[in-house]
């Protein structure tokens, strides 16, 4: 049986996107140092064998399981209130899940899913979070962003990539918009003990990129990630950093790359964006716009 490192005893921790690559590596490596962990993942047979391995590599039983699909307002709705009623507190919310689309698709809300799961799935759920964040404050919010976004650039007037859609730019856009989206919920959050943190996991070997793009596409998707990505455990660190480090306690509203804060683009130190992204985000997701 494994030795429990207890640093992250009595902890509760979110992770989306949790059963596989990134997430599941994350959700690990928190359940080796004790913490409660609340995995989140569409597929429940997925979900039960990450959440089986988890347990074993572990040695920690405290590991949970909640199904939701992030591409589904009306899901995600069901996963927090699912949530507050097994949990009081919430002390880590990592927002992790994420998805590279070679073409447009749209959700079940009509909207394009890359914008969908990228960018308005974690700031519908952080903001549903937000009072039981508050309430188990010291807490922290850790937002898993990309490189691509110093090639983002946000079109306000096309958040949905309806006049033109080649792949990169909605990634790049919907990684732009968690840094900008961090920003401004880190300025929001002064005074809450709650912090807002983003990072870079590195280049990292993962499933992403490989839904809703043909057996070709899924190949030649998969033979590049392979190939050049980092390994998950790798691409785990910064977010586990962020979510229990010492070092950070306190610090808020920076973006990490291998655990070290460094400048995100220019761009997203515009803090007009920050508010006009936020204002247009809570529309679409129906939530109140407050100032």
């Amino acid at each position: 049986m494994p030795t429990l490192n207890t640093s992250m005893q009595g902890k509760i921790c979110m992770v989306t996107g949790a059963t596989s690559g990134i997430g599941k590596e994350t959700a690990l490596g928190l359940a080796q140092m004790g913490a409660t962990v609340v995995l989140v993942g569409r597929d429940h047979a997925r979900g039960e064998a990450a959440q089986s391995e988890i347990k074993t590599k572990s040695g920690n039983n405290a590991v949970d399981l909640l199904l939701a699909d992030l591409s589904s307002q009306e899901s995600i709705r069901q996963l927090a209130e699912s949530f507050l009623q097994k949990y009081t507190q919430l002390h880590v919310l990592i927002n992790n899940a994420g998805v590279f689309m070679l073409t447009r698709r749209e959700t079940v809300d009509g909207l394009e899913t890359t914008f969908a799961v990228n960018q308005l799935a974690p700031f519908l759920l952080t903001n549903l979070l937000l009072d039981v964040l508050k309430a188990s404050a010291p807490a922290r919010i850790v937002n898993v962003s990309s490189d691509a976004h110093e090639a983002g650039y946000i079109k306000m007037d096309d958040l949905q990539a309806e006049k033109q859609y080649r792949f990169m730019r909605p990634y790049g856009q919907s990684k732009l918009a968690v840094v900008l989206f961090t920003y401004e919920l880190a300025r929001r959050l002064e005074g809450t003990g709650v912090t807002a943190n983003c990072l870079h996991p590195g280049f990292v070997a993962t499933n992403i990129g490989q839904s809703g793009v043909g057996s070709v596409g899924r190949a030649v998707v998969k033979f590049i990630f392979s190939n050049l990505g980092i390994s998950a455990e790798e691409g785990a660190k910064t977010s586990i950093y962020l979510a229990s480090s010492p070092d950070v306690e306190g610090v808020t509203g920076k973006y990490f790359v291998k655990s070290i804060p460094k400048r995100s683009a220019a761009i997203s130190y515009d803090e007009t964006l920050q508010r006009q992204l936020w204002e247009e985000s809570a529309r679409l997701v129906k939530l109140p716009v407050k100032a």
